[in-house]
């Protein structure tokens, strides 16, 4: 989903891109707020906020985690497993983690832009010859904080999935189909840009695709080697793959759905190649609240990389928020936290921690109720307020 959707949208498109900034409120701090992640985590209250998530937000699950200092801290979760069941929502259980995975490929990327590998600052032509027009004059840089102007490919009608007409089109036969990230980059770079390269920002799906592309190209091997040599195995995260064609979720997990006037329908299993390194991670909450962890204390990446990663734009997205390399700041009552949100047919997750890396929340959604979900944001708030700010 682009920049600036709507709880609805989020239901009725192909929602890979989940909007960095606009599904939370940017609060100014309060005068007098302890700061975040000082208060005591008062998992009742976290409970609360996911029963309304579930709740007055029309959601069949929703599961978290909190951890602190390394040591999961809270952990709950609200709703079915399943519609037309009893069966709880899997608190350990996987879940397609969209747009999260933007912070993964960030993360590769500036790693090896400390290995000399990549320059931030030079123009994606040097790395893609031919593949972007005018990639001389844009950079690596404006490509990992969307202010490139590249056109968003799922701005294209073809992937619009709005009308129930359109999501029945999905669900009968696109969910299946395989789409190779040289077509989607060439469908989108077919479109003029929305403006000239550094003059705006606007939140771009192709641009993560072709950063993976970068990153295929500079290692000889792909993105997905990379993210797994050196995020998933040195971190330990055994629950969080990149299913590239593969439909399916692993393990027990909780199911998404699209609503139909039929009613109901399942789409937890479809082909996320369509996401590809913008959005096809599958992970759990402790994997997420770990890897979080682990970036923002500085066990990932260099102080350098990590002081570029944090270096934010304004993003154009309402209410506002900025954005880094990868990475988006939000501002919440008692200060900053710092990670990314993420969306894809069925289910919206949400990772953020407080800047020293101390303490993070990760969690799962299946929004569902299109009437209700109007209230999904509030509630998010509520939750990621209640777990930073006490």
């Amino acid at each position: 989903m682009k920049i600036g959707g709507t709880a609805r949208r989020h239901l009725r498109r192909l929602a890979v891109g989940l909007l960095a900034g606009s599904v939370l409120l940017a609060l100014a701090p309060a005068a007098g707020a302890a700061g975040v992640g000082a208060a005591p985590v008062d998992g009742a209250a976290l409970q609360q906020d996911l029963d309304a998530i579930t709740g007055q937000a029309g959601a069949t699950s929703a599961i978290g985690e909190v951890l602190e200092h390394g040591r999961v801290v809270w952990r709950g979760g609200s709703g079915v497993r399943e519609l037309g069941t009893r069966a709880p929502a899997a608190v350990n259980g996987e879940f397609r983690a969209g747009s999260v995975t933007k912070m993964f490929v960030a993360t590769v990327a500036l790693q090896l832009s400390a290995e000399g590998r990549i320059g931030l600052d030079d123009p994606i032509e040097r790395y893609l010859p031919g593949v972007v027009p005018n990639g001389g004059a844009i950079t690596v840089r404006e490509v990992m904080n969307h202010t490139a102007g590249l056109h968003d490919f799922l701005d294209d009608p073809q992937y619009s999935y709005d009308t129930e007409a359109e999501q029945q089109r999905f669900i009968d036969g696109e969910r299946w189909n395989s789409y190779p990230p040289e077509q989607l980059i060439a469908e989108a770079t077919g479109h003029a840009p929305y403006f000239a390269p550094g003059t705006g920002w606007h939140y771009s799906n192709t641009d993560y695709l072709l950063l993976g592309e970068l990153i295929d190209r500079v290692t000889g091997h792909s993105w997905r080697t990379e993210v797994r040599r050196r995020i998933l195995g040195p971190l330990g995260l055994h629950h969080t793959s990149l299913p590239g064609e593969d439909v399916s979720v692993p393990g027990v997990h909780n199911h998404g759905y699209l609503p139909l006037s039929s009613g109901p329908a399942d789409v937890t299993e479809f082909n996320p190649s369509v996401a590809g390194a913008a959005g096809e991670l599958i992970s759990t909450t402790d994997d997420l609240a770990r890897f979080d962890a682990a970036l923002l204390g500085g066990r990932l990446l260099a102080p350098a990389q990590l002081a570029e990663m944090t270096a934010t734009v304004p993003a154009d997205s309402y209410p506002p928020s900025r954005y880094g390399l990868g990475l988006m700041r939000l501002a919440l009552p008692c200060g900053e936290v710092w990670g990314h949100p993420g969306g894809i047919f069925g289910y919206t997750t949400y990772v953020f921690g407080d800047r020293a890396g101390t303490r993070q929340i990760a969690v799962s959604v299946t929004p569902y109720d299109p009437v209700k979900s109007a209230a999904l944001l509030p509630d998010v708030l509520g939750l990621l307020g209640h777990a930073f700010c006490g």
